[in-house]
């Protein structure tokens, strides 16, 4: 037995990462499976008749050891991952997605939930009961429970296949990222770069043993290169580098994954009697139906398109006039983008980030939620950690009892996959009159310090920052009393509205005098800068809102079209999902979906439009923010009371309307993003 199949010693209950070797994993998942199996059968074997107690609380709280195991490797394999872990990923997945089968396909389980099911009219449920019951009983249900038994083991085959694909799909971008690098040894070609970008480069050739400046496909490297470097040929070449990813016919491609992935997709559902996988999956989302979704890209769209079309003629003219670009490219985008920003708003990024050195910025989001929710961290060195740059809190309330420990990770590294997200170690639940805290986690790839430099991020990382945290409060004030309802655990087009209202405490000066002061001369950040970030705040909102809707409609492309055993070419596919968003000329050596990792390798397959879904809840929650207050307590207590602490209790429509009184209208969105007047 490892140290992972025992009760952790810790102080907190926390992960004990310095002391599980990589050879422990595949023993522990092995045991841990076992002893989950264990449960199950018990359950199966009691002698009693099925209840509420005995089979759906039972069936919830079973399986925490193996639930721990996994969250602990997978946010490894993500945040810190090697060679030995990704082939341990490889063994263990297929273990899990069986297991998890072994569960969903199991005849007197499901029967044992059924009776239960059927008799919940004369349960008296609490309204958190009745919505377990409804989400065990559909999980058998949605899962092939009640297919014969041929099919169930089609089921099996799919689903084990499935689950090998997506982190081969997740090793490939991984490998892409990691294997390309721009070594430049002329000063010229930096022209244009700002000194922190250009030093950052200079001492990652150094961390290489090389001579000059480095650029790689990690977003820090990446963006200020794309947005300042005035060689457009470089610029191109980094575009194309990052746009070819897993599309190059190598042993890297992931174009047959993708055909195989969305094709088992549909075979699945269809097996399960949906039409599609967007049906499958959004009959358990608020948008309910692919064709709701579809309309509400749609209708977006329409009021997005004729702003969008005059910000491009606006950049393309702009760029002709500055440099005779007569044909603006993707390359081209962010490059003019910034440079026209800076004209109308005499604002660059590089202005402001000297009033956003990270450790003020971490400051001010635990303000942020100290003033709104009575929360307070605690930064303590005695918890273990995963990696040196982990940054490590204890977070109590204004009675300093223990809500949950955070862990956060916020510099790129070789074993780290791209982008920002948050995640659990721990979830919170109530089991035996004790309520276990969450251990919550973000991860973030941010511009490390340098010699001469703190960390200093820009307005985008800023708002970054707080969405992650967003998402971390959700799982820290999580008070919910079963773990499959806990915290995040709710309807996907649902899950960003605490992240994405967070974001909105980063235009108001209110907000920004708490923590943006200069790294040197400790200055708060001047009223004329804050004028002009909100000013700025909609700068080519319409482009921005058109790419957003790009990505959702290329997701219900791959997921709810008729059938994807027809489809031979990826790049084919992709460029009639993007016809109508389409403002760039195509790049032909470049493949959006062979990168496309949040519905290929994550979770958001047939859910990527829940961002701007997301949007339309935030834009008007915070609304009724700003009538009474940005830091109206009374407001935030029903934020907390009714979104942030409920999970996946009830209905996200019905928590929403308890927390405002009305439904969302989208109109606030628009008004926010100058849409509309």
């Amino acid at each position: 037995m490892t140290i992972l199949n025992k009760p952790f010693t810790t102080k907190y209950n926390t992960a004990p990462f310095s002391e599980i070797k990589n050879e422990d994993f595949l023993p522990a998942f092995k045991t841990a499976i076992k002893n989950a199996k264990s449960e199950i059968d018990a359950i199966v074997d009691n002698s009693e008749s099925p209840n509420f107690k005995n089979t759906i609380e039972a069936l919830d709280y079973s399986g925490e050891e193996l639930d721990r195991i996994s969250s602990i490797f997978f946010n490894l394999n993500s945040a810190e991952t090697n060679d030995e872990i990704q082939k341990i990923a490889q063994e263990v997945s297929p273990l899990l997605s069986e297991f998890s089968n072994d569960i969903a396909l199991n005849e007197d389980l499901f029967k044992r939930v059924k009776v239960v099911y059927d008799s919940k009219s004369d349960l008296n449920l609490t309204t958190e009961q009745a919505t377990l019951l409804d989400k065990k009983y559909k999980s058998f249900s949605r899962n092939g429970a009640n297919l014969p038994d041929d099919k169930k083991e089609q089921l099996r085959a799919i689903d084990k296949e499935l689950s090998q694909l997506k982190l081969k799909f997740g090793e490939h971008i991984l490998a892409e990222t990691n294997k390309f690098e721009m070594l430049l040894t002329d000063e010229s070609e930096l022209s244009g770069l700002p000194e922190g970008a250009k030093e950052a480069a200079k001492q990652l050739a150094e961390s290489k043993r090389k001579e000059g400046w480095l650029i790689t496909l990690d977003y820090p490297s990446y963006i200020p290169f794309m947005t300042y470097a005035d060689n457009r040929s470089l610029r191109e070449k980094l575009s194309k580098a990052f746009g070819s990813k897993g599309f190059k016919n190598d042993d890297l491609d992931n174009q047959n994954i993708v055909l195989r992935i969305a094709n088992l997709r549909f075979k699945r559902a269809q097996l399960l009697g949906y039409k599609t996988h967007a049906h499958f999956v959004l009959e358990e989302r608020m948008a309910e139906t692919p064709e709701k979704v579809n309309a509400f890209l749609n209708e977006l769209l329409e009021k997005a398109k004729p702003a969008a079309e005059k910000e491009f003629a606006t950049l393309e003219s702009f760029a002709k006039d500055s440099d005779g670009i007569d044909q603006l490219q993707k390359w081209d985008s962010t490059y003019y983008s910034e440079k026209l920003k800076q004209k109308l708003f005499s604002l660059d990024d590089e202005q402001l980030k000297p009033y956003f050195k990270l450790e003020n910025v971490i400051e001010g989001a635990f303000t942020v939620a100290e003033k709104l929710f009575g929360l307070r961290f605690e930064e303590i060195n005695s918890i273990d950690k995963y990696h040196e740059d982990v940054l490590t809190y204890k977070v109590v309330d204004k009675d300093t009892n223990l809500i949950s420990i955070f862990y956060a990770d916020f510099f790129p590294r070789a074993g780290k996959r791209n982008g920002a997200w948050m995640t659990s170690f721990k979830p919170q639940m109530i089991k035996n009159g004790i309520n276990e805290r969450p251990h919550v986690s973000i991860v973030c790839n941010f511009t490390k310090p340098t010699k001469s430099k703190p960390s200093l991020l820009t307005f985008n990382e800023v708002t970054t920052l707080f969405h992650e945290f967003g998402h971390a409060l959700h799982g820290m004030l999580a008070n919910t009393t079963y773990p499959s309802l806990s915290g995040t655990n709710v309807y996907w087009d649902f899950v960003e509205l605490p992240s994405q209202i967070l974001e909105n405490w980063c235009y108001e000066e209110e907000t920004l005098k708490l923590f943006a002061t200069h790294y040197e001369t400790n200055e708060v950040i001047p009223m004329e800068l804050i004028e002009k970030i909100k000013a700025s705040a909609t700068f080519h909102e319409g482009m921005q809102t058109l790419r957003q809707l790009s990505f959702g409609m290329l997701d219900m492309a791959w997921h709810a079209g008729e059938s994807q055993e027809t489809i031979t070419s990826v790049k084919h596919y992709e460029t009639n999902a993007f016809g109508k968003t389409q403002l760039y000329p195509d790049v032909a050596e470049n493949c959006m979906s062979t990168a496309f990792a949040h519905i290929f390798q994550g979770g958001y397959s047939s859910g990527y439009y829940s961002y701007k879904w997301a949007e339309v809840l935030d834009a008007d929650a915070f609304e009724y923010f700003k009538e009474e207050g940005i830091f109206n307590t009374t407001v935030a207590n029903k934020f907390k009371a009714f979104v942030l602490s409920q999970g996946g209790t009830e209905n996200p429509m019905t928590l929403y309307k308890k927390f405002r009184g009305q439904e969302p209208k989208p109109e606030a969105l628009l008004r926010r993003a100058g849409l509309i007047k």
